[in-house]
């Protein structure tokens, strides 16, 4: 079961990952991991966002989506590498393990369908020339994450 509350704080995993993080306030400067570019991966210290402003592209929307894209795995695994999957409580006790329960294609649809809006109205603003302030930057990540994370758990 995944928990949130157990995700290590974005600026010490990121530094833990060999990231020196350069400047000040909420997004940091890094060289990218992804394609060795000096000062071209921008992270959010806050939120763990990052976005990579050269050619490769890269982006997430927290510190497990970077944990997946680094380590190429799977959400659960990148969850449990980071301390924030935690078994069934009867696990603990010896009992059959369950599976989890697949991700209700209701609840994934209207998850994509509000992502989907976020990142059509961020993408109109800055198309008529408006500056997204950082809490925009990151809630527009933070969707396009959940929106790669429905995708690839449908195409599995």
């Amino acid at each position: 079961m995944f928990q949130r509350d157990r995700l290590p704080d974005p600026l010490t995993y990121y530094q833990s990952q060999g990231l020196h993080l350069q400047g000040r306030g909420r997004w940091r400067t890094a060289g990218c991991p992804f394609h060795g570019s000096s000062d071209s991966l921008r992270v959010n210290v806050e939120t763990g966002a990052f976005v990579c402003m050269a050619a490769c592209g890269a982006r997430g929307g927290d510190v497990i989506a970077f944990e997946m894209a680094m380590q190429g795995c799977s959400f659960v695994a990148a969850a449990k590498a980071l301390g924030c999957w935690v078994d069934h409580p009867s696990d603990a006790a010896g009992k059959e393990r369950r599976r989890p329960l697949p991700f209700p294609p209701r609840e994934a649809l209207e998850v994509l369908a509000e992502d989907a809006m976020l990142i059509t109205l961020c993408g109109l603003h800055a198309h008529h020339g408006d500056e997204l302030t950082d809490d925009d930057r990151a809630a527009w990540l933070e969707a396009h994450g959940r929106v790669q994370f429905i995708i690839s758990e449908v195409l599995k």
